[in-house]
């Protein structure tokens, strides 16, 4: 009599480590990456070879029984294949920004206990702190010359050597589902601009079920044209917003790129059948401004998040026919939780009206629940405010897309977690068709004369100008006001704008209320902004609080 399953036949463990294999089964000479190395040559791997590779450096860590293994990279096929290689070994990833200090770096790698560092050529001199630490913990330099040199390809070699003295067992000795659905798959810290990172902890069930979101809420299954996904958003974000196993789960080509360069990109765009990518609206806006920019024969859909976008910015992306799809999320949601989604009756509107709906955050995403927008301080009891896009609420979030909670921090997790639904700290309104619009963050809407100012708003409006290519707007004291809004602006160069001429406008449009219009508009160089491309507010206000002390000691 044969043995009696302890699982039940209809369930099985979800993992989306289970998505590599599976495309190599399917399809294994199909293109899985396209990369331009280090030393500039053009780098292309099926899946066969993709899933290959992943496999034999999950040999490697489990022969040398790792458990946390950091990633520290730029976007390239190594960053990939330890993404698939760590989980499929049982271990946990912890994929941190490169363009973080040394100290900060030795920081979140010393908190997530990692035993085992893969580190790209470029960055591994950023570990100099935590080798002088940590002496013990092997570091595994790849060198991105597509050649088998240097640390990480001769633990891949050594991970070939391993799997053919198991019998070429391949994935089928792996570990491609989860022991526990609910077990840690990846820590992925958070950009700690106000404070110490904190581990996010991702589990396997709920990053299958937001990569699953993402092929269905961006279409990257779309036969018969393969997806073409190009790497623009940092794989290190948020586990890159859950793509590395969405693109992976349609056998899409993963199109790597070492760094954001505005030209390149634009010749990978005219010259490869790409039709995805992921980007700030900073990265968008200087996409649109560069003189590469072309309309392109096809149609690519990108997925803007990070920054609240404008509608001018929407207009003029589509006109080169890089087509956006508006996201709201979190390192805490994996990524996209909210989006937006384009409606036909739109087509009817003028085009104000139809960038202006595009822009907004929209709806929740299909794996995850309804979102809510709730009225803040109400403690344990929460409101939701109207859906008349009036009313200002914070966003809070509940179900599969949530993370687990923060590691070894049950203080900020209780926090995180307060009423049973996940705080996002994103003021929003609610519009009565079910739509959220994001205004801004708690700390940055302005209070003028007991009336919430919309910077997020304002700065809308200012993108409108034709010389304006960014804008950020904060409060700054006023005597009779409390505070006033201020604006900062990058003009376009090829707009000699003035600041004055810029008020002058804004003063005069009819969108702009008089209590709303900035008092002052500053044209910088450029505008502060964090390693993943959002504007940093705080800075901005930390320089004019520095101006307003120096003027009064006058």
């Amino acid at each position: 009599m044969a043995a009696l399953n302890a699982d039940p036949v209809h369930l099985h463990t979800l993992s989306p480590t289970q998505f590599l294999p599976r495309a190599a089964a399917i399809e294994p000479n199909a293109p899985a990456i396209y990369h331009i190395t280090l030393k500039g040559k053009v780098l292309r791997r099926t899946y066969g070879e993709f899933a290959k590779r992943s496999a034999a450096l999950a040999y490697y860590i489990k022969e040398k029984e790792h458990k946390r293994v950091g990633i520290l990279a730029t976007n390239t096929p190594a960053f990939l294949e330890s993404v698939f290689g760590i989980s499929g070994a049982g271990a946990v990833n912890v994929a941190i920004n490169y363009r973080l200090k040394g100290e900060d770096i030795q920081y979140i790698f010393e908190h997530a206990e990692v035993d085992m560092i893969i580190a790209d050529v470029q960055y591994a001199p950023l570990l100099v702190k935590f080798r002088e630490v940590h002496n013990d913990i092997p570091i595994l330099v790849d060198t991105d010359t597509g050649d088998n040199d240097g640390p990480y390809a001769q633990a891949i070699l050594r991970g070939l050597e391993i799997d053919r003295r198991l019998g070429d067992l391949g994935w089928a000795g792996l570990q491609t589902q989860a022991t526990g659905e609910d077990d840690m798959l990846a820590l992925s810290y958070t950009s700690g601009t106000t404070s110490r990172p904190k581990g996010v902890i991702y589990t396997h069930r709920s990053a299958y079920l937001a990569a699953m979101g993402n092929v269905v809420e961006s279409q990257l299954n779309q036969s018969p044209s393969r997806c073409g996904y190009l790497w623009v958003l940092p794989m290190f974000h948020a586990m890159g917003w859950t793509f590395p196993w969405a693109v992976t789960a349609v056998r899409g080509t993963h199109y790597c790129l070492r760094k954001i360069d505005y030209p390149r990109l634009w010749h990978i765009l005219r010259s490869e059948p790409i039709t995805h990518l992921c980007a700030a609206p900073t990265v968008n806006t200087m996409l649109c401004q560069s003189k590469e920019a072309i309309r392109l024969p096809r149609k690519v859909q990108v997925t803007v998040a990070a920054s609240p976008p404008s509608g001018t910015l929407f207009e003029k992306m589509t006109s080169f026919n890089l087509h956006p799809v508006h996201a709201f999320g979190m390192t805490e949601t994996y990524g996209p939780v909210i989006m937006s989604y384009y409606l036909p009756e739109w087509d009817k509107l003028d085009a104000d009206q139809k960038y202006a709906k595009m822009a907004r955050q929209g709806h929740g995403v299909i794996t995850g629940l309804p979102v809510r927008v709730i009225k803040p301080e109400q403690g344990a009891c929460l409101i939701d405010v109207a859906r008349d896009g009036k009313e200002i609420g914070e966003i809070i979030i509940q179900g599969n897309l949530c993370a687990k909670g923060y590691y070894k921090d049950p203080t900020e997790t209780e926090k995180l977690f307060s009423g049973g639904w996940m705080h996002s700290g994103d003021l929003a309104v609610w519009h009565e068709d079910g739509a959220v619009q994001i205004m801004d963050r708690a700390k940055d809407i302005i209070i003028s004369g007991g009336e919430n100012i919309s910077s997020v708003a304002v700065e809308n409006i200012l993108m409108k100008h034709p010389g304006v290519v960014e804008a950020a707007v904060i409060g700054v004291p006023d005597a009779q006001w409390g505070e006033t809004p201020k604006a900062f602006i990058v003009r376009d160069p090829n707009t000699p704008t003035e600041g004055t001429d810029i008020l002058k406008w804004a003063k005069e449009t009819s969108e702009m209320g008089r209590f709303t219009t900035p008092r002052e508009v500053e044209v910088v160089d450029e505008l502060p902004k964090t390693t993943t491309g959002k504007i940093q507010k705080k800075v901005l206000r930390e320089i004019e609080d520095k101006r307003q002390k120096r003027k009064a000691n006058l």
